[in-house]
């Protein structure tokens, strides 16, 4: 089977910088200024990290292409992005040199900039001031691009969910009393990688008293009969796009009262997934969720919101929360995890991703959602 590639064709990204440049002259700002981190690698499909040497996207609003500053002991650093496809001019520099400069000469005089929002302020300073009027940030310009998944994207998203069912899959082999969470981690951390991913970004495992804890880790516990455990684990597969799944599992029968609140837990988290459609706030589906929980007494025990985006980013927009207005589009993709937690007891988590359609939604996870039941 071929490997996916490690970026999209260069005609998605050469779309993706002109719709950047559309937006940001749409929002009144000359230029958009991007260093390394996902809005780079969602808008040239460059895997360059941020270090203390200047590599910057510099894309005009005013119709002259995109262009970029980087160290010349980092052009390697391009190879894999499609700055080459695109011919995008390629402004080099040597220590001793002033990048900073060097963007501000590419702009016109008194330049209204955006930053990304993953800019250090180790180079957002300098850039400042190189300008009479301060930088704002670019999130209001690149949320609006990468909120919306392309077809390629949802499929790379897709083949992201389908690895990590895989993985739960298997679950039973190493779910056992007897091994503690930070064994049964690491042979989850490997299967990550085996199905598909290029690395585990995250692996909870989260017994007993622990699954009360959203964002346990692992530790030395040691699981034990009856335990219920929380295993949410994700990774990106290529070209990125990040799996993230949450199921609930039992280490024999679970007692009578576990058992309900969880089947409660899966009634609020399918009634979110159903609420899912264009037009909807992002608030309503977290309601739906909540609403289930709180009809049943559960309401204070439902500490997080219901969902956030995915893609390049584990957590991106839009964020399915109390509060948020934005209105749901074909091609948004994010969580629905609604979890009920008892400090010092156990606790529960259901997680999908799911993709909006023209009509509703695409689940991109299809492990059974109830409580698991393994032997113990």
């Amino acid at each position: 089977m071929n490997s996916p590639a490690r970026r999209f064709p260069a005609s998605a990204y050469a779309d993706r910088l002109a719709r950047a440049a559309a937006l940001g002259r749409d929002a009144g700002l000359d230029a958009l200024l991007v260093t390394p981190g996902p809005d780079l690698r969602y808008l040239l499909g460059s895997r360059a990290e941020s270090f203390e040497r200047l590599t910057c996207l510099v894309v005009p609003t005013d119709g002259a292409p995109a262009s970029v500053v980087v160290p010349r002991l980092e052009l390697a650093a391009l190879t894999d992005s499609a700055a080459a496809d695109l011919n995008l001019p390629v402004h080099d520099w040597v220590d001793g040199q002033d990048p900073y400069a060097q963007v501000a000469a590419l702009l016109p005089e008194r330049p209204r900039t955006a930053v990304a929002d993953a800019m250090p302020a180790l180079h957002l300073v300098p850039l400042a001031t190189r300008f009479a009027v301060p930088p704002v940030l670019a999130t209001e310009v690149v949320r609006q691009l990468r909120m919306i998944k392309d077809d390629a994207e949802v499929e790379a998203l897709r083949r992201a969910g389908a690895a990590i069912d895989r993985v739960h899959a298997q679950m039973g082999r190493w779910l056992r009393p007897g091994r503690t969470e930070a064994q049964v981690a690491a042979d989850i951390t490997a299967a990550i990688v085996a199905e598909g991913h290029t690395e585990a970004a995250f692996v909870i495992v989260g017994s007993g008293p622990h699954g009360a804890d959203p964002h346990h880790e692992v530790s030395d516990r040691v699981l034990e009969p009856g335990d219920v455990v929380v295993v949410d684990i994700g990774g990106p597969v290529e070209p990125g796009y990040y799996s993230d799944s949450t199921r609930t599992y039992s280490l024999g029968a679970p007692a009578a009262d576990v058992a309900a609140k969880v089947a409660l837990l899966e009634a609020a988290q399918q009634a979110a997934v159903d609420a899912v459609r264009p037009g909807v706030s992002a608030a309503s589906v977290d309601a739906a969720a909540r609403d289930v929980l709180a009809a049943h007494g559960l309401a204070e025990v439902f500490v997080h919101r219901t969902g956030h985006g995915i893609g390049l980013s584990v957590h991106e927009e839009p964020y399915i929360v109390d509060g948020n207005t934005d209105v749901l589009r074909p091609g948004m993709a994010f969580s629905i995890e609604p979890g009920i937690y008892f400090r010092g007891a156990w606790g529960a988590r259901i997680e999908d991703i799911v993709v909006v359609t023209e009509d509703g939604c695409e689940p991109l996870n299809h492990r059974p959602h109830g409580l698991t039941e393994l032997p113990g």
